[in-house]
């Protein structure tokens, strides 16, 4: 398996190409939920302190996603922003989504999200900051274990700030990273 990366540690992230020349820096990470992968980076300039830039990072362009940096094979990878561009890059963004199963119950809010780093850019997993209905145990013990694993490789469609998940993938919650990992939230 790929590493995985969190969403929110790619944020900062240079954009280096494999000269070794750092062209940008990701402001943040555009989803296609449909795909549940990647779509795009939006960017900042390559000094830290740089604004934002005209110019977009789509995934395809992507030669490797690591966990120091995302690699192009130049500058050239870099496009320029369609008019709607900043429009559906708002559409994509996951971070702060409110989650609700298919059938409308509330599983929690979305507080990052995981995916597979390398070539891939799929969707694993979402870290979520979950609802009482969907953490199980003594009222103390719910209190505690708040933020859950759900599983990202089901179906997903997403409407203003909410994603609509199937209602059966909250069977496979995971209470921590290691538990998810290891397989028990991964639905078979």
């Amino acid at each position: 398996m790929t590493a995985l990366t969190t969403v929110r540690s790619l944020i900062t992230l240079p954009v280096v190409t494999l000269g070794g020349d750092a062209v940008a820096h990701v402001r943040d990470t555009v989803f296609d939920t449909s795909a549940r992968r990647i779509a795009s980076f939006t960017l900042s300039g390559p000094s830290m302190l740089s604004g934002p830039l005209t110019r977009d990072l789509p995934w395809p362009a992507v030669h490797c996603l690591g966990p120091r940096a995302v690699m192009v094979r130049d500058e050239g990878a870099l496009c320029a922003l369609s008019p709607g561009a900043r429009r559906d890059a708002s559409l994509g963004r996951l971070l702060g989504a409110q989650v609700v199963t298919d059938d409308g119950d509330p599983v929690g809010a979305v507080l990052d999200v995981l995916v597979e780093g390398g070539t891939s850019g799929r969707i694993v997993a979402f870290r979520l900051a979950a609802h009482r209905q969907l953490v199980h145990g003594t009222r103390h013990h719910r209190h505690h274990r708040h933020q859950v694993y759900l599983p990202g490789g089901e179906a997903l469609r997403i409407t203003g700030r909410t994603l609509v998940v199937p209602a059966h993938v909250t069977a496979y919650v995971s209470d921590g990273l290691p538990a998810f990992v290891a397989g028990d939230g991964v639905p078979s």
